[in-house]
This record gives structure tokens, C-alpha cells and sequence, in this order.
């Protein structure tokens, strides 16, 4: 595990993994969509949860390793987020979690689904599901409220460094979207708050929160 964890990985290059205590993190990019695929693991059980099987099949079980994984959790219904999911899910008999209004668009049945408000089981840790509505009908969020550790969230597509997610230049999209955002997210979390996005860098929620009127006033 790294002890210097930033959460800069490249497509083609090593993971990263982050040491919480009860639970630790680990970052791949995958694709040339350069998607981020989360490996979570409960420190107590061993028990492991991935988020976003976005592709490169092989790369993602060599991640899982012989982690015993429950749960593969997909945020949202955009073909890149899960072109690997088959294969992972064949591999390792994980259940599959998407919002319902997302479920049609996956190559895979979805055999849980969650709505906000709802949990997902990392072993012994809880992960808070949160709707956020726009970039797609279904997006999710995944929080997970670590105490000391702080708290983290996973957003998919939904939120990254510097906006939220791709609207398609529909206002009402759009406004919906940084709604939910502003809502669900900035008005629940402290800005300590680690933010995994589905491309790219990490950030944080005190990093982003000064922006948000200017989010909305470009109107993407």
C-alpha cells in the first residue's frame, strides 16, 4: 500500500491505495476514457466492494485479487463506466447495484438496486447511497462516513475537480444536477470531504465549494 496516497493514476500505470483504517481505497485507471475503477475493502472482514467496472477486464480481476467481492456497484448507466462488468461479475459471483432508472443501460441484470437513501455493505462499513440526478436519471453517489478517518465520497460522474458532471447543455439537466449536488453534497458534508470522481484527479469538498455560484452561472 502507499502511505503517500494522491490519487493522481494514469491509464497503464500502477493503482493507488489508501490506508483509512477500516477501510482502505485502491485507484485504477482503465481505458482510453481513462477511467477510475475503486477497489474497497473492510479492514475487519476482508470483504471488498468495486465501484465502476468501466473496463479492462483482466486489469480488474488482477485488482480484486482473491479479495472475496460482494458487491460491484455501478453510478450511473454511461456505456464507459461498465464494459468490464460481465467479466468481473462472472469471475467473482458479485451481486450488481445501480439506480433503478439506470438499470436498463448495464450488460448485466442488476440483481440489487438502490434509490437514495439507501446502504451498501463494504464488510462491517456502510456506504450512503445519494441520487444526483442530471448527468443521468440514475446517477449515484457512494458516502462513506469514517469518523477519524473522515468522510469520502465517491461520485462518479457527477462531481469532479472544478464542476459537476456533463449536462448535454440542457439547462434543466443542468440545474437539476447542481441542485442535487449543491443539496446532497455541499449541504451534508464538511469540506474536509475526499471527492473520487469517475475521470481523473481527486479532490476535495472545501477544494470545490467556493466555485458553486460560478458553476451556476456559466451554466455547465
Amino acid at each position: 500500500m502507499t502511505s503517500d496516497y494522491t490519487g493522481d493514476v494514469e491509464v497503464g500505470g500502477p493503482a493507488q491505495t489508501r490506508d483509512l483504517g477500516a477501510l482502505t481505497v485502491t485507484k485504477l485507471a482503465v481505458s482510453e476514457m481513462a477511467n477510475n475503477a475503486y477497489l474497497l475493502i473492510c479492514t475487519a472482514t476482508g470483504d471488498g466492494v468495486l465501484v465502476d467496472a468501466a473496463a479492462e477486464p483482466d486489469a480488474l480481476r488482477d485488482l480484486v485479487g482473491d479479495t472475496r467481492l460482494t458487491a460491484v456497484v455501478t453510478t450511473h448507466g454511461h456505456w464507459d463506466h461498465h464494459r468490464a462488468l460481465p467479466e468481473v461479475v462472472a469471475a467473482s459471483g458479485a451481486a450488481t447495484m445501480a439506480h433503478p432508472a439506470d438499470a436498463a443501460d448495464l450488460p448485466v441484470p442488476v440483481s440489487h438496486p438502490v434509490d437514495h437513501g439507501d446502504t451498501v455493505a463494504v464488510g462491517d462499513q456502510v456506504l450512503d447511497v445519494v441520487h444526483l440526478r442530471g448527468h443521468t436519471p440514475g446517477s449515484i453517489a457512494l458516502v462513506w462516513r469514517g469518523g477519524e478517518a473522515g468522510n469520502h465520497v465517491f461520485t462518479g460522474d457527477s462531481l469532479f475537480p472544478g464542476g459537476v458532471g456533463n449536462t448535454q447543455k440542457d439547462p434543466a439537466r443542468f440545474a437539476q444536477l447542481l441542485d442535487d449536488v449543491e443539496a446532497r453534497l455541499f449541504g451534508t458534508l464538511p469540506d474536509e470531504t475526499w471527492v473520487y470522481p469517475g475521470h481523473g484527479k481527486d479532490t476535495t469538498i472545501g477544494a470545490e465549494r467556493p466555485h458553486l455560484p460560478e458553476w451556476r452561472e456559466r451554466g455547465w
